[in-house]
């Protein structure tokens, strides 16, 4: 449930924006981005979300439809546009996003009279994020579906912290904190976890996001890999996987939809990471996003070799 988009990248790296003249179109959004990670890897999966009601949001639809994600809680609204992200790419470390949202996305139209509880509580993983909590209706509308999973199956919180969304970490953490009350899962990099918690470092920032409420945090480390811990004393942290990055943009959506399929699966701690860290990798390594997400043979082959 969250973010779905056009993303238009440039084709070239090492580009400044004003100089690009060649673009492609990619669906984009980080819940729809994770939701098409998780549907490559055989996964049955649906989006919550909204376009606007013109080309580019027939466009999107036609992209999850193709890409084995169900659109129908995907609708459209009457007077917002389908949102458009570009990005400069100045690999390894530099990828500026420019969010056009304005006067507001559709994503950010989700009110909860029109949700789907039933079907919400009946997945096994549900899927929301920081910018769901931005703007109201989503705001209410993330908090109640939370709410009324009850802590069913696995309800993952993506901490997804975007500064242009909101008018300081001040605002966002309160909400934040009301989001991981409900959350069985919490995932996110150093600086989302400081946002959350007031924690950077990472073994404090994980017992910060157990204390808060998950009863498994993530946290995700860069070049220094990834941390898990459990309310329950498991533990696991795994190196990053060697890589030659292109457009690190779409890596953490690919990680996100690997961690799914990995708890889907049971696998152990150790196993779910390396997996979903092996998944971001193929994408870091590749231009596009959601088009990127690898399948399981190329992540098999990753792990086979230990480095993409």
């Amino acid at each position: 449930m969250g973010r779905l988009g056009v993303d238009l990248y440039p084709l070239r790296t090492g580009v400044p924006l004003d100089r690009v003249e060649t673009f492609g179109r990619f669906l984009g959004g980080s819940a729809a981005n994770v939701a098409v990670a998780s549907a490559r890897l055989g996964r049955r999966t649906a989006l919550v979300s909204r376009t606007g009601a013109d080309p580019f949001g027939a466009y999107l639809h036609e992209e999850l439809r193709a890409f084995g994600v169900d659109d129908r809680w995907v609708t459209a609204v009457d007077g917002y546009q389908t949102p458009i992200t570009f990005c400069e790419m100045f690999p390894p470390d530099d990828f500026p996003l420019y969010f056009y949202r304005r006067p507001k996305a559709p994503d950010l139209e989700i009110h909860p009279h029109e949700l789907d509880l039933p079907a919400i509580a009946a997945a096994r993983v549900f899927w929301v994020t920081g910018t769901g909590l931005s703007e109201e209706p989503s705001r209410t509308s993330t908090l109640a579906a939370l709410a009324h999973r009850d802590r069913r199956g696995t309800s993952v919180f993506d901490l997804d912290w975007r500064p242009v969304f909101w008018s300081g970490p001040d605002t966002a953490r309160p909400l934040y904190r009301e989001a991981l009350r409900h959350a069985t899962v919490a995932v996110g990099n150093r600086d989302e976890c400081e946002v959350a918690t007031g924690e950077r470092e990472p073994r404090a920032a994980a017992r910060a996001l157990l204390a808060a409420g998950a009863e498994l945090a993530v946290v995700k480390q860069g070049p220094a890999g990834v941390l898990a811990m459990a309310a329950d004393g498991r533990a696991a942290e795994v190196p990053a996987v060697p890589v030659e990055t292109v457009n690190g943009l779409g890596a953490g959506d690919a990680f996100g939809g690997a961690l799914c399929h990995g708890l889907l699966a049971g696998w152990d701690l150790e196993r779910v990471l390396r997996y979903a860290a092996a998944a971001g990798a193929l994408v870091a390594a590749r231009l596009a996003c959601s088009s990127a997400m690898p399948r399981p043979d190329e992540v098999r082959a990753v792990l086979a070799d230990g480095e993409a």
